[in-house]
C-alpha cells in the first residue's frame, strides 16, 4: 500500500483551495440573492453567473488541493483529457440545474430538495472524475464513496438554502465561508477514503504533472473568479424600474414587478 500524503505543501494548498470555494461560493450566493430580485432575462443572467462561478469555485478548489497530493513510492501524473475545461463545462452544467431549479421553483422546500441533490451529484461527480484521472504505478480505490456524496448533497443543500434566506452581505460572507468549508471537506473526505496500491516500475507515466497543467488552469480560473467579483461588485442591486426598491432588500412585491 502506498502512503497518500494530501498536504504535501503544509497548509497552503489547504488553505488555497478553502480560499477558492469560498470566493466562488460567495458570488454564486450573491448573484442568486439578486436574481431572487429581478425577473426576466436579468434573473436567468445572475443564475447563470451563479451557476458559473460556483462551478469554477468548486473545480478550481479541487484541484489546487490535488496540487498538494503525493504517494509514496510512485509519481503522479494526469490524463489531460479527462480534465479538460470540458468537464469544467458539465460541472457548471449541473450546478446550474440545481440553482435554476432554486431560481424558478415553485415551491421553495421541493425546489431546494431538487437543487441540493442536483449540484451536490454535480461536485461529487467532479471529484470522482479528477480521482479517475489519476495516473500512477499501481492501483486507485475508494471505501467510502457514499460519504464524500452524502457530504457534497448537504453542502449543496445549505449553500441554496442560505441562497434563499440570506440577504445581507455579512450573511452571505458567513454562508460562503461554511460552504468552502464543507466543499473542501468534501473533497478531503473522499481523499481520506482513497486507498493506494503501489506496484514499482520504471515504466513512463502518460499525461502531466499538477504543475505543467493544474497550475496554469487554477491561475486562469481564479482570475476569472476575480473579474466575475468585480462586474458583480460594480453591478446595479437590481433592474427594476426607477424608484422601485432594489437589491437584496427589496420587497418581495417590488421583486414580483
Amino acid at each position: 500500500m502506498g502512503h497518500l500524503d494530501h498536504a504535501a505543501y503544509g497548509r497552503l494548498t489547504p488553505a488555497l483551495s478553502h480560499a477558492m470555494a469560498s470566493v466562488g461560493a460567495a458570488l454564486g450566493l450573491r448573484c442568486t440573492v439578486r436574481a431572487l430580485a429581478v425577473t426576466g432575462a436579468a434573473r436567468r443572467n445572475r443564475l447563470l453567473t451563479a451557476a458559473s462561478a460556483i462551478g469554477t469555485g468548486t473545480w478550481t478548489m479541487h484541484f489546487v488541493a490535488m496540487l498538494g497530493s503525493h504517494v509514496t513510492g510512485t509519481e503522479i501524473r494526469h490524463d489531460v483529457p479527462l480534465m479538460t475545461l470540458l468537464w469544467l463545462v458539465a460541472v457548471v452544467v449541473v450546478v446550474g440545474a440545481g440553482v435554476f431549479a432554486v431560481g424558478y421553483g415553485q415551491g421553495r422546500g421541493s425546489a431546494l430538495a431538487v437543487g441540493g441533490l442536483t449540484t451536490g451529484l454535480g461536485v461529487a461527480g467532479m471529484h470522482y472524475r479528477a480521482m479517475a484521472a489519476l495516473r500512477l504505478h499501481g492501483s486507485v480505490s475508494h471505501d467510502a464513496a457514499a460519504v464524500a456524496l452524502s457530504v457534497a448533497v448537504a453542502a449543496a443543500t445549505a449553500a441554496l438554502w442560505a441562497a434563499l434566506h440570506t440577504r445581507t452581505p455579512a450573511a452571505v460572507a458567513v454562508a460562503s465561508l461554511a460552504m468552502g468549508t464543507a466543499v473542501s471537506s468534501m473533497h478531503y473526505t473522499g481523499m481520506a477514503a482513497v486507498a493506494v496500491r503501489v506496484v514499482p516500475s520504471d515504466r513512463a507515466l502518460p499525461g502531466a504533472t499538477a504543475m505543467r497543467f493544474v497550475f496554469p488552469l487554477a491561475v486562469g480560473l481564479g482570475s476569472y473568479l476575480f473579474l466575475t467579483a468585480a462586474l458583480v461588485a460594480l453591478s446595479p442591486t437590481a433592474a427594476g424600474p426607477a424608484g422601485a426598491p432594489s437589491g437584496p432588500a427589496a420587497t418581495p412585491a417590488a421583486a414580483a414587478r
